[in-house]
């Protein structure tokens, strides 16, 4: 008695929980395969750097110590830049608390806001601009929802007049162009990211009421695809047949539910499983950014100086730099430039970063768990690739022997440390990625292997939606209709 009192409840729970959640599967399996081909609105550095003008190198005036100086900075900075503000140059703070400043290279002055005419001559030394108009101040947005835009706060939103439709956002705090989005990535994503994601904007600018709500729904959707496919194993015989040699007992669109359901159910649940670790529930996993202290050891310098002066740095790069970043690895200072051509020359000691200055200082991210074991990376891995992106190679790998297992990726180049993983972000990529994106180096190395694999999968899910959406909306309807007659 018990156990077919737990079956009826088992049904039960399936066909109610299914009506909602049928929705939600077809919108997600719809909507991933549109994010295959379009993704949410980002600037990407190979649309960012060349709507850079060039410094002006007879204008700048200020050394990096002194516009620190200027700037009253207490110690150095996470990020410190030279670029131009349409015709002025000017160095870009950025704290270690995420805050922005931005002070004029010739006198120090603080520049506390953009004005309108301004961001529209920023958006016009874009090589896409061809007759910038100015579409009004955007404080939040569809495109820029993200916590990640708070210190650019407003924008001054700026159409560009070109064929493809695009808008840049200019913070009107410092200038920089945060984001760019075009016509064709604005209407896709409205069938692609924001369902997918649940990304309506009064939700997604609510950073954890939107984390609350992903987690409840998916886990709604996990319980009712674990039932689904419980009761497909229970009602399927493959060798036993129901009397007309079918499998199933079901006829037309509840057949194909039940069939489509139970071949596909761990597909499904997969997807639905590593849809709902996307947003890492109760912070299993570890974020890949390393910590201040961390970049601070590494970098050897903490005090607010930068020994490299104007004529150094000018004599030191390419003439047509469009931007320096400043940086210490190893207490070495180091001035980044990023040229019009795309390449980034190191300026200014002889030597340039040695591997041996690099080593040492990448022994310094973690100097507890003793010495690192580095490697360079020239081809692409498990943990490090490109999928939908660009990856930079080679790349130096250095793992450590702590408990946690830690490795840093680092720009041999550069020497900007790219990111932190430990085994729990690792595992993420398996759970998450691997399951979710389904991007094995054996598929996306194929293309287009791994889109027929992934629209193979996404059928097989659809079948499963769609067919409980019309069992689900039929059995409503006769319900009503019960409910009228009485």
């Amino acid at each position: 008695m018990t156990v077919k009192r737990l079956k009826r409840w088992l049904y039960l729970g399936h066909r109610w929980l299914g009506i909602v959640t049928c929705l939600l599967f077809a919108t997600w399996f719809v909507s991933g395969l549109v994010m295959m081909y379009v993704g949410f609105p980002t600037l990407e550095e190979a649309e960012r750097r060349p709507a850079l003008p060039s410094l002006d190198w007879a204008r700048i005036r200020l050394s990096p110590a002194e516009a620190l100086a200027a700037a009253g900075e207490a110690r150095f900075p996470q990020d410190l830049r030279l670029a131009m503000l349409d015709r002025l140059p000017v160095y870009r703070i950025t704290g270690w608390n995420g805050s922005r400043r931005t002070l004029s290279a010739v006198d120090g002055g603080a520049i506390p806001t953009v004005e309108a005419g301004t961001a529209r001559a920023v958006a016009g030394h874009d090589p896409r601009a061809v007759r910038p108009v100015d579409l009004g101040t955007v404080a939040r947005d569809q495109w820029s929802v993200t916590a990640r835009y708070d210190p650019l706060r407003p924008f001054h939103l700026v159409a560009l007049g070109d064929a493809e439709g695009t808008r840049l956002y200019v913070s009107a705090r410092t200038g920089e162009i945060a984001l760019d989005t075009t016509g064709r990535e604005r209407f896709w994503n409205w069938v692609g990211a924001i369902p997918h994601w649940i990304y309506l904007t009064p939700l997604r600018a609510q950073a954890g009421l939107w984390r609350d709500v992903v987690l409840w729904v998916s886990g709604v959707s996990i319980a009712a695809a674990v039932s689904g496919f419980w009761i497909g194993l229970l009602r399927v015989r493959v060798r036993r047949r129901y009397r007309d040699g079918r499998p199933t007992p079901y006829r037309g669109w509840m057949a194909w539910h039940h069939l489509a359901g139970t071949v596909g159910g761990v597909t499904l649940l997969t997807f639905i499983v590593s849809g709902w670790l996307s947003v890492n529930p109760n912070r299993w996993f570890a974020s890949p950014a390393p910590s201040q202290a961390t970049l601070e050891r590494y970098a050897g310098v903490t005090a607010p100086r930068l020994d490299l002066g104007v004529s150094e740095l000018r004599g030191g790069v390419c003439p047509d730099a469009v931007e320096i970043r400043f940086r210490h690895v190893g207490g070495l200072p180091l001035a980044q430039a990023a040229c019009r051509d795309g390449r980034t020359v190191t300026c200014c000691e002889a030597e340039g970063l040695s591997r041996q200055r690099l080593a040492g200082a990448i022994g310094q991210l973690m100097p507890e768990a003793g010495p690192a074991r580095i490697t360079l990376l020239t081809r692409e891995d498990a943990y490090w690739y490109g999928h939908h992106r660009t990856v930079l190679l080679p790349v130096l790998r250095a793992v450590f022997s702590d408990a946690d297992g830690t490795w840093f990726h680092v720009d041999p180049a550069t020497g900007e440390v790219l990111n932190r993983t430990d085994r729990s972000a690792r595992l993420y990529r398996w759970l998450f990625n691997g399951l979710h994106s389904w991007d094995y180096g054996f598929l996306i190395r194929r293309r287009p292997a791994w889109d027929v694999a992934v629209w193979a999968l996404a059928a097989l899910g659809l079948v499963t939606s769609v067919s409980g959406i019309v069992v689900g909306w039929r059995r409503l309807r006769k319900r009503d209709a019960r409910a009228a007659s009485a």
